[in-house]
């Protein structure tokens, strides 16, 4: 909206007013997490959103605002965020907002304002940056509990990578705060391509996320639009003329209607927008296009540094500029009045001019960094020399802001400077000299960037690259540690050939020192982790005597844990708790967070597979809460959430657990860590007979691929879970043929969660494969027995299991009550049902049925209702004509009726849509003929339905 062409009157957008008034009302109800504001270039975000906010402040919220900056197709890492840190630190001093967040977490900060100190030492890339997002959604709740909060960020069309990162992370969290997100972008810009369309498509699938579209104004309110501006109603047809040019956008009524009423309109927003710079004055014009080289915002003092002129001279130059609106003055300097006009104004540049203007920008940032924000001085200048054209600065310009873009965790940004430098090496002779470093560092650097982006392919590609260029017997260090990051490539992506790899590193690196410390601790654990136990202890061992003598202890208690995790894979659980409290006190001691967590995890899965859920449980609890003080729950706390899923999931707390993985899940972790979470719903999804959703997990965990995991864990859980899928699903000879494969090809833990439960598993598979295989079936049995007879159970868990395979389902009943693990017991006692006299069968029938129904385990209620009406055995003390007119997903129903939930309540406990909630209780209505909730109640109290 320029010059007198702005309208004083808010016109339209009445209906989005009020949308973004309703959403924000939730928010303060803590029930909404953020609206995306998309629209067309000019179509009014901004001044929709700036009323918007207006209102919410007036209303009492606070409310902060940043943008993402366009710098060539890079963006500027975290520049909404620096803004609002930059707000913040005006408002209320630097060392008040770092008293909101935990002791020394203020530093992490200092990565992106210095204005908090000396950046923390900490540079793990592959917790850092989720650590900075901790601090962030930490420093926003702490605010948001003073008073409601609206944050404004605004062309995230822009956004760099890191940003777009954060604020899909912030989306997914803010929802238990009263806290309103308000994304704006221009939607005629995203082009199939575009980085932001799948960061909208998921965003858009969070609860709490809101997307509003801002259209083009109607004729009549252009009309409005019009008499606002023009100060009297305007003509009919002159409305029907602006209408039609314009096509409602009101950046173009506006410009429209500052070219006058001769009727010669321009054809284009480009000619309606230079139509109007071109009659300001020249000196203005030539001050505008230095200015657009700049980008949208520019600081008074560096205008006048590209400019050449003195500060009265510029302030007259620019002067008309403003007063036509073309500029607004802001935060001691200058900003387009909209991005579209600074796009237009750059395309007029000539280029040559284009090239002298970038150049003098950069000249000027380099000569005195204080032009720019802080932090933002070397991207500034690698934009300017590439823009310019210039190989030689360009190359210089992007290696340096690519070491600062690392210190800021903008791994993405470093990628794509440092990929600027290798497009560029060939055209700048002395490349190397002028960088200090030589085209392999480049590669390694690259390397090293995008695995910590977690682009893990790129990563892997420049891994090779750099590997080609280096020689095993002129440089084994810096080979040994690229083959360590393409095994640890691998291994997220669940390639083969990652131990291979560190046993090639381990070669290159025979003496004692840093490099071969990290090599044997990498290639320690993966053999253990494959269950080459004996010899993966004997390399860490080695480890830990050179990190011993290093003085090294981070890495000794890392190494700790990782003997532990032989220990807890050879089902020797006592041990591996008592090496990880020793990792945990020298974490403690040293004040290691990463190191104190990871030992608190394992401590959770050993207690897990002792049997002491309750326990893994409440350790986990504070262990989470712990990676919340540490800034690191986004990785190690969603580590620890997972194994706390395992022992709910144990415990029979279904809908617990169920809550924890999918909150886990929106925090978008590692691979692995995701699909530990799926596992878990797996299991959960089978036990409710969840077909659909269960594939779905299965399919992105692999387990129905055919492939063999390289590692233990992994390849016991996947066979597992098919297994159980393939008996679920009515296939007992696919899962006889992939049970015969397990147990023929590879050994097995003797862990009890893992070997001892997939063990029991095969015995039910050659149970389901005997009619229709026999002597298949009893190959498996027998094979089945040699295992068992090697592993010898330590604990309660692995003995409970061994009492399964025994067919001693009785004594295994009674030892999974004592564990408390209901589903467990359930299905042992319908085992334990099978051949009894009626009495007995129905003695463990109806106490199976009861816990079945409490978990709602639709397949186990199916078989136990099966056995019970072949036998002729109520299983409740209702008439059996009521009992079966019922199905299994009515009695759940039926019980959360009882409880007064509303028909929302049922629908989200159960996971299904309120109409078949609804649907479900009619039928329960009909078919106990009753009227009301109340009565339908009342009658399965009377029925006992329930006991």
């Amino acid at each position: 909206m320029m010059g007198r062409a702005a309208s004083p009157v808010f016109v339209g957008r009445e209906i989005e007013l009020e949308q973004l008034g309703e959403i924000f009302d939730q928010a303060r109800k803590q029930a909404a997490a953020a609206v995306l504001v998309g629209g067309e270039a000019g179509v009014g975000k901004t001044r929709l959103v700036t009323r918007f906010a207006e209102q919410a402040a007036a209303g009492g919220a606070q409310v902060f605002a940043g943008g993402c900056v366009e710098l060539s197709t890079e963006g500027l890492a975290y520049a909404p965020f620096t803004a609002v840190l930059r707000q913040l630190v005006r408002d209320m001093g630097a060392a008040d907002v770092a008293a909101l967040l935990p002791e020394g977490a203020g530093r992490d900060l200092a990565r992106l304002l210095p204005e908090f100190g000396e950046p923390s030492g900490d540079v793990e890339t592959d917790t850092a940056r989720a650590r900075l997002f901790e601090q962030i959604l930490t420093l926003l709740e702490r605010l948001a509990e003073r008073r409601p909060m609206v944050l404004v960020i605004e062309d995230v069309h822009w956004a760099d990578r890191s940003s777009r990162d954060l604020i899909a992370f912030l989306s997914r969290n803010v929802s238990a705060i009263p806290m309103l997100m308000v994304l704006t972008y221009r939607s005629d810009e995203l082009h199939r391509t575009h980085p932001l369309r799948p960061v909208l498509a998921e965003l858009t699938r969070v609860e709490g996320v809101v997307k509003v579209e801002v259209p083009r104004f109607t004729e009549d309110e252009v009309a409005r639009q019009m008499a606002g501006i023009l100060g009297t109603t305007p003509t009919y047809g002159r409305v029907s003329t602006i209408f039609d040019r314009s096509a409602g956008i009101p950046l173009f009524v506006e410009a429209l209607l500052d070219c006058g009423t001769d009727g010669n309109l321009p054809e284009s927003l480009h000619d309606l927008i230079i139509g109007q710079v071109e009659r300001l004055p020249e000196e203005t014009q030539r001050v505008l296009r230095i200015a657009a080289a700049g980008g949208n915002r520019i600081g008074h003092p560096l205008l006048c540094a590209v400019s050449g002129l003195s500060e009265s001279d510029l302030e007259d130059a620019i002067r008309p500029a403003v007063a036509r609106n073309v500029l607004q003055v802001a935060d001691g300097g200058y900003t387009f009045r909209h991005a579209l006009i600074r796009e237009a104004v750059h395309d007029e540049l000539l280029p040559g001019e284009h090239a002298r203007l970038h150049a003098r920008f950069a000249q000027e940032i380099d000569r005195d960094r204080a032009l720019v924000p802080p932090g933002r001085a070397a991207i500034e200048i690698a934009h300017h020399w590439h823009s310019a054209r210039d190989d030689l600065w360009a190359l210089v310009s992007a290696w340096e802001a690519s070491e600062k873009a690392t210190k800021a965790f903008a791994y993405t940004e470093k990628v794509q400077l440092l990929e600027r430098v290798l497009t560029l090496w060939d055209k700048v002779p002395d490349a190397a000299q002028r960088i200090g470093a030589d085209h392999t560092t480049v590669l390694e650097r690259a390397s090293e960037g995008a695995y910590a982006a977690g682009d893990v392919d790129r990563a892997l590609k420049y891994v090779k690259a750099a590997l080609a260029e280096l020689d095993d017997e002129t440089a084994p260090e810096r080979v040994a540690e690229l083959l360590v990051r393409m095994a640890s490539c691998k291994k997220q992506r669940g390639r083969a050939g990652a131990i291979d790899d560190l046993r090639r590193a381990e070669r290159l690196v025979p003496l004692p020192s840093e490099t071969r410390t990290l090599v044997l601790t990498r290639l320690g654990t993966l053999l253990i982790m494959a269950d080459e136990i004996v010899e993966g202890t004997a390399l860490t061992t080695e480890a830990l005597r050179i990190a011993r003598e290093m003085g090294d202890e981070c890495r000794e208690a890392d190494l700790l844990m990782n003997l532990s995790l032989g220990h807890s894979i050879n089902d020797d659980l006592e041990a591996a708790l008592a090496v990880n409290a020793r990792a945990q006190a020298i974490g403690t001691r040293l004040k290691s967070g990463r190191v104190v967590l990871r030992a608190l995890a394992n401590n959770v899965d050993a207690l897990e597979n002792l049997g002491r859920s309750e326990e893994a449980v409440a350790l986990a609890l504070e262990a989470e809460k712990l990676a919340r003080e540490y800034g690191r729950y986004r990785n190690q706390g969603v580590f620890i959430a997972n194994n706390r899923a395992e022992a709910l999931e144990s415990l029979g707390r279904w809908d617990e657990a169920l809550d924890l993985i999918n909150r886990s899940l929106m925090l978008d972790p590692s691979p692995l860590n995701r699909w530990h979470l799926l596992r878990v719903r797996i299991q959960i999804g089978m036990a409710r007979g969840e077909l659909e959703q269960t594939l779905a997990d299965l399919t992105d965990v692999g387990a129905l691929s055919g492939h063999t995991e390289e590692y233990t864990q992994e390849r016991i859980l996947n066979t597992r879970a098919a297994l159980q899928w393939h008996l679920l699903t009515g296939n007992p000879e696919t899962a006889l043929t992939r049970a015969e494969e397990a147990l023929n090809s590879w050994p097995l833990s003797r862990k009890p969660m893992l070997g001892w439960r997939l063990l029991a598993t095969a015995y039910r598979v050659s149970d389901a494969a005997l009619p229709i295989s026999p002597n298949r079936a009893a190959a498996l049995r027998a094979r089945a027995d040699e295992f068992r007879v090697t592993m010898q159970a330590k604990g309660p868990v692995g003995e409970a299991y061994e009492r399964e395979c025994h067919g001693e389902f009785d004594e295994a009943a009674a030892l999974w009550a004592q564990l408390r693990r209901p589903y467990q017991r359930a299905r042992n006692l319908l085992m334990a049902a099978h051949g009894r006299e009626r009495d007995a069968m129905a003695v463990r029938l109806r106490e199976a049925h009861a816990l079945a129904t409490g978990l709602r385990a639709a397949p186990l209620i199916d078989q136990i209702g099966a056995l019970a009406r072949r036998s002729g055995i109520a299983l409740t003390d209702a008439p059996a004509e009521t009992t079966a007119l019922l199905t299994p997903r009515e009695i759940e129903v039926l019980r959360l009726l009882t409880e007064g939930r509303s028909n929302r309540d049922i629908a989200q406990t159960l996971t299904i849509s309120a109409k078949t909630a609804s649907v479900h209780v009619s039928n329960i209505l009909s078919k106990l003929s009753v009227s009301t909730r109340g009565e339908a109640a009342a009658a399965a109290h009377r029925l006992s339905l329930f006991n």
